[in-house]
């Protein structure tokens, strides 16, 4: 019996994995390629492009080997990193600069005497920080003024990959706007942000709504992916929109929650709203927004602590250790600050804090004391969230989907419970970017009218949620709020 699949393809920062999706939302099958990230020089992170290309190819290749005959693909279509862009001139003309790079952040503070937070958050959605494509431009205009001038195109993940399959230089709303080049109110990459950096708007990709078909698998990509020429190649989403659309997020109330590297929140709403307690980025529906908000410091902070303080550690024996803490890790506060602070702060030079510290402490408290600190961060920034919300009139958000790596981690589910007071449940799978992309990939194939039905039918989520236990809340409430907001501002002086 044949079945009728979708592919999607999450091409992230150190991985691309594609998943072939039956019309029902089951994995078929599934592949991985793990991606080099090169640091030529501190807070310098680049990429290979090509790897990109050939990482797309063997991720597919493995998942429609694995997948067999019998699966009949109608579409593809990619979830991928933001901000992370490359300049080309028929072939990359050097390497790309991936979102998490940092050395154009002295170029912050001019940009911003240049336009303004208010202003350039009214056109973009974003406050201007150091992780967007702007800044990096900004800086290779000044230190690599050869590349930026004779660049033909400034292309972000996905329509470099688009290129490469179908031969259209194309991308998506819900690419081109991480970027913050976009002016997002009036759907068009922005004269006024453009003129900042002498960018040209030639220079940039056409823009297609997600769900829209960008072009066809030509002959040779098929082949390198072991499919027939001519399937539809489908504009996706960037990976932490795609992310939200992958847990079922269609809807104002609930937020998904990325348990990653770096831990990305957000929900969903109908109009345009930008202020400095997230960022607004275009949503897979059309007409719709994603409010979202960043931890930098998530499980990254976790692999600090694994390598720099406890190496060779076993997580599940000191997560069993951890379980048996009363809340407030023995009086350990953390700030996890390690890698600088988006929302609400917008500080690229905050630091990590950790206070309390005794000799009564073991490596058990420290742990904890991480998955905590996580946790009030992400109510601070879900707390600040509601607050905007509720002044546009949208719905607040009452309950976390979870999805990445630590949404295995039951101790830290209950943790986020207990210290945001809101529902947690997780998503059945871990590839909730993939499935994103599977999304929109069905829903243009035909499989289903529109998105959202799209989404119910192949979301699938533990029937088992996590609400909070009133004695932890209690004792994590009074923390948060006489100690927690505190200190940072405390420490920075703002």
């Amino acid at each position: 019996m044949n079945h009728d699949c979708v592919i999607g393809v999450d091409c992230g920062t150190s991985a691309v994995k594609a998943a072939v999706w039956k019309s029902d939302g089951q994995a078929a099958a599934s592949g991985r390629v793990s991606l080099e990230i090169e640091n030529p020089r501190p807070s310098f992170y680049e990429q290979d492009p090509e790897d990109w290309v050939e990482g797309f190819y063997g991720a597919v290749r493995q998942a429609v080997d694995t997948a067999g005959k019998k699966a009949h693909i109608h579409a593809i279509s990619v979830s991928h990193q933001r901000e992370t862009f490359v300049p080309v001139k028929g072939r990359p003309l050097r390497k790309a600069i991936l979102w998490m790079d940092r050395r154009a952040d002295p170029m912050v503070y001019s940009l911003r005497s240049r336009i303004g937070q208010e202003r350039f958050r009214a056109i973009t959605g974003k406050t201007l920080s150091g992780n967007l494509s702007l800044v990096k431009l900004a800086w290779l205009r000044e230190e690599e003024r050869d590349v930026f001038t004779s660049a033909a195109f400034f292309c972000d993940v996905q329509s470099y990959i688009l290129k490469v399959l179908t031969g259209n230089l194309v991308t998506g709303t819900g690419s081109a706007d991480p970027m913050g080049l976009f002016d997002m109110p009036l759907h068009r990459w922005s004269e006024e942000v453009l003129s900042m950096i002498d960018l040209d708007e030639k220079k940039l990709p056409p823009v297609l709504e997600p769900g829209s078909v960008a072009g066809y698998l030509r002959e040779g990509p098929a082949r390198k992916c072991g499919l027939e020429k001519g399937i539809p190649v489908v504009i996706g989403l960037g990976d932490g929109q795609s992310a939200g659309m992958g847990c079922g997020i269609t809807g104002g109330g609930e937020s998904y929650l990325s348990l990653g590297t770096s831990v990305v929140s957000g929900t969903i709403g109908e109009n345009f709203i930008a202020e400095p307690e997230f960022r607004t980025s275009f949503g897979g529906i059309q007409g719709s927004y994603f409010f979202e908000t960043v931890i930098l410091g998530g499980a990254h902070t976790l692999t600090w602590f694994f390598e720099k303080l406890n190496p060779g550690a076993k997580e599940a024996f000191l997560r069993k250790k951890a379980d048996t803490l009363e809340p407030g890790s023995g009086g350990l506060l953390m700030v996890p600050y390690l890698n600088g602070a988006m929302n609400p702060y917008w500080d690229q030079e905050a630091r990590g804090i950790i206070i309390g510290l005794s000799l009564n402490h073991g490596p058990e408290h420290i742990y904890r004391s991480i998955l905590e600190g996580i946790a009030f961060e992400q109510r601070l920034h879900t707390d600040g969230l509601d607050r905007a919300l509720k002044s546009h009139g949208a719905p607040t958000v009452s309950s976390y989907v979870v999805s990445g790596g630590g949404s295995f981690n039951d101790l830290w589910l209950q943790i986020i419970a207990d210290v945001t007071g809101r529902r947690v449940c997780r998503t059945l799978g871990n590839e909730a970017g993939a499935l994103g992309a599977g999304i929109l990939a069905a829903t243009a194939a035909g499989f289903y009218p529109d998105v959202r039905s799209a989404a119910a039918s192949m979301v699938r989520r533990d029937s088992k949620s996590i609400e909070p236990i009133r004695e932890a809340q209690d004792v994590y409430d009074s923390l948060y709020r006489e100690r927690y907001t505190k200190l940072y501002p405390a420490v920075s002086g703002i």
